[in-house]
């Protein structure tokens, strides 16, 4: 075979195994079945429901017929390359060769969808920075780290609003929590959950000897506010009040505006001070808090959060998913998926989607082998 009838080899073992992870042949039965539905007068009498399984439909579509589309676009070209070949018809060769490009990058576009298609992947997010183990170095990569985000959100036309933030006493950060805006912001972002660790020549060292600092990302879903109805029950929260910091003139420095929640059995904390208004401060608290509880309690959150050492575990050593490297070569390696990127400060200043993606695909194969060895205890 030749090295392009490889190349469409190779994108149809893809495309099979796509078929069998996400069960094309059940969910292109189950499509039929609901349109079936829809034809029916009954099926709209509840608009809500009916919503719903339109949405259902919605999603279905979105990745079974993409896969058709692609399945029979290289069906039908490794018939035409067989003729090309027995002809020797070089410009139809290399016309299929532009069509396996073609096919490839939208084979890739397919497995992205697919690993964006979570519970809460379409989500907003909050996200928390806040240093380890370093001290004055730790609270300046803590701030480094905020302004890569910021840039990364302004490049992915995502809106980011600070809710939270503790300056560090000499340099740096202390804490900062954020809101983040846009389309698949959690399905992207949750990529950054877990420990950084940078290398570099210290800016506070007179001797200007490398230093390692950490810090600590977590990222948790924007929850519905239909999700949030069921509070917390009284007894298992502590509140606290305090005077905000920061810009915001007279008013935010002068009244115990910003308020603290404490889960009481885990001891998650989440901090807001926004607005100027107590109450919205500890409402937009809640939605965070809450949002970090349902995480906990979701079992397909479980791989990301056993990364995350934050407020209840140690941010150093043997936890970091992603280093940095300034000195004395620029190197930033992701620990999970093995990618890396030798332009460090072009990633720090925003161009992160490259890490995002390869994330992405890693998680997905990892649902894949986990699927396979399910299926090899199952039949066991």
């Amino acid at each position: 075979m030749s090295e392009l009838g490889d190349r469409y080899a190779d994108l149809g073992r893809k495309l099979a195994n796509f078929a069998k992870l996400v069960d094309v042949d059940a969910k292109t039965e189950e499509i039929r079945e609901i349109e079936g539905r829809m034809g029916e007068g009954s099926f709209w009498t509840d608009q809500a429901r009916a919503q719903q399984v339109v949405a259902t439909l919605k999603g279905m579509k979105a990745v079974v017929e993409p896969h058709r589309e692609l399945k029979r676009a290289v069906d039908d070209a490794v018939e035409l390359l067989a003729m090309a070949e027995a002809d020797k018809d070089e410009s139809s060769i290399a016309d299929l060769r532009r069509e396996c490009d073609r096919i490839a990058a939208e084979y890739d576009k397919l497995e992205l969808k697919l690993a964006l298609s979570g519970k809460y992947d379409d989500a907003n997010v909050f996200m928390s920075i806040k240093p380890g183990a370093g001290g004055v170095e730790a609270c300046d990569w803590a701030s480094m780290l905020f302004r890569m985000y910021s840039a990364y959100c302004q490049k992915a036309g995502y809106a980011l609003e600070v809710i939270d933030m503790l300056p560090g006493e000499e340099a740096g950060l202390k804490a900062c929590t954020l809101s983040i805006r846009g389309p698949n912001a959690y399905g992207y972002l949750k990529s950054e959950m877990g420990t950084h660790r940078l290398v570099r020549m210290s800016p506070f060292n007179a001797d200007g000897k490398r230093q390692t600092s950490f810090a600590a990302v977590e990222v948790t879903p924007e929850i519905d506010d239909a999700e949030t109805v069921e509070a917390i029950p009284e007894k298992d929260l502590r509140v606290d009040t305090y005077r905000a910091s920061g810009a915001g003139g007279q008013h935010i420095n002068k009244t115990d505006s910003a308020v603290r929640l404490t889960h009481i059995p885990t001891g998650m904390f989440v901090a807001c001070q926004k607005e100027r208004s107590q109450v919205q401060n500890k409402l937009t608290a809640m939605k965070m808090l809450v949002a970090k509880l349902q995480q906990l309690k979701d079992a397909e959150r479980l791989d990301e959060l056993k990364d995350l050492k934050g407020e209840r575990g140690t941010i150093g050593w043997g936890h970091q998913i992603r280093s940095y490297f300034l000195q004395p070569t620029q190197l930033v390696k992701d620990l999970r998926t093995g990618y890396s990127e030798n332009q460090a400060h072009e990633v720090l200043d925003g161009d992160l989607q490259p890490f995002i993606d390869s994330y992405l695909r890693w998680r997905l194969g990892g649902s894949k082998d986990r699927r396979e060895r399910d299926e090899d205890d199952d039949g066991a």
